[in-house]
């Protein structure tokens, strides 16, 4: 398609038209999947016209095919209905319009739906964006509750009336969206970014009532399970009935079975919560007087004790013992002394009896000669020899008249 143009040889609109239907004309024919949102058969027309639309992405474009093609499936085809369609790009000129011509038309069936949900839930999964670790806890009481749900919906009163049922101060930000359809997820996706950007918001719900599996598809597609995984904010998964189990329901951090269980489970029950007040106060209460009471019995017995009764008692106990031991202690003192007087008197009386003063006594004297030593020897004075004699009662001066060396027993 390439042309050489420029500001002053510029083509004519009609000749880029024509360039862009060659260039469309070569591609091949191809499989495309979507939802049919619009379909226009007029009577007594053969060609049947519809948009097909991918809900995930926003994205539609027209889809025509001869009445044969489109009968063939006319049973089971409708609007809101997701098909396949072999078809081959066609470019019409005149409007400038791009749009794909149907050969072959196929209905997508409840188990081809759920074999596809299959493998994106292992895919997601995978990922780990189920992972239970993943899950953030909801707050006690939020103060300001996200909702996104149906306009005028019964799952939007379930979960308003429960939740002001049971906590009548509980405030909420709703977010009224398509729940079905191809305008849902992109809406749902866009409500849910909005509460979580929001700084009030403490917790997030996404409610739906209960419906076919067509019916549920958006909140099993890809973009709103991976908005709800980014969400900094707990979500919580109120769609359809207890069976029903969208992706949503995984990767929330709470799956709730109906929108009504979604306002018990966000919002205490003020009821509940007093009556837990006055058990646990009660329980309080009880644990103090039980205290209180253990405490008085411990102080009773301490009080009862006879050392606290009568504290000079113990006092008074030692006092006596301690007599009683000086007593003791002076008799024993005084037999020990009394021992050791009579034995000293003993003692003296052997001491007296065997000393030599005592033997003066008796008559004997001690010689000694001028340097006081004692004469034992008639060999140690010589004659004429002055010595000294000493008796009981004193001394007196001797002379040695003569010298007998002989011996006494000899």
């Amino acid at each position: 398609m390439a042309v050489n143009t420029s500001a002053e040889t510029p083509l004519p609109v009609g000749e880029v038209s024509r360039l862009i239907g060659s260039w469309i004309d070569r591609l091949g024919a191809v499989w495309v999947e979507g939802q049919i949102t619009q379909l226009s058969r007029r009577p007594g027309a053969g060609v049947v016209f519809l948009t097909l639309r991918d809900p995930s992405y926003d994205i539609s474009v027209g889809v025509t095919c001869y009445r044969q093609v489109f009968d063939a499936v006319a049973d089971v085809v409708s609007e809101g209905a997701r098909v396949v369609v072999l078809a081959k790009p066609e470019w019409y000129a005149p409007r400038g319009q791009l749009s794909l011509r149907a050969t072959e038309i196929r209905p997508v069936g409840v188990g081809e739906l759920l074999a596809r949900l299959e493998q994106l839930k292992k895919k997601l999964a995978g990922e780990g964006l189920f992972a239970p670790d993943r899950k953030k806890p909801l707050p006690f009481l939020p103060q300001l509750v996200g909702l996104v749900c149906g306009r005028a919906s019964a799952a939007e009163r379930d979960v308003l009336e429960n939740a002001r049922h049971r906590w009548p101060a509980v405030r909420f930000e709703v977010r009224n969206v398509p729940v079905q359809g191809v305008h849902a997820v992109p809406q749902v996706v866009q409500a849910v970014k909005e509460l979580d950007e929001h700084a009030d918001v403490d917790v997030i719900v996404v409610a739906r009532g209960g419906g076919s599996v067509e019916d549920l598809l958006p909140f099993s597609d890809e973009q709103l399970v991976r908005a709800v995984a980014a969400c900094r904010t707990p979500v919580v998964s109120a769609i359809g009935h207890e069976p029903d189990t969208p992706l949503l329901d995984y990767v929330a951090d709470l799956r709730a079975s109906t929108p009504t269980d979604a306002a018990k489970k966000v919002v205490p029950d003020v009821g509940e919560e007093l009556e837990r007040v006055r058990q646990l106060a009660a329980r309080a209460r009880r644990c103090v007087e039980a205290y209180v009471e253990r405490e008085e019995r411990g102080l009773a017995q301490a009080l009862a004790r006879p050392s606290i009764q009568d504290p000079h008692r113990m006092i008074d106990d030692r006092a006596d013992q301690l007599d009683a031991l000086l007593a003791r202690s002076r008799r024993t003192l005084g037999h020990l002394l009394d021992r050791a007087d009579s034995e000293l008197t003993h003692t003296h009386a052997r001491v007296v009896a065997l000393s030599p003063a005592a033997t003066l006594k008796r008559g004997y004297a001690v010689l000694q000669q001028r340097d006081g030593h004692a004469v034992r020897d008639p060999a140690e004075v010589t004659a004429d020899e002055p010595l000294r004699a000493r008796v009981a009662e004193g001394e007196f001066s001797v002379r040695v008249d003569g010298v007998d060396v002989s011996r006494v027993g000899e």
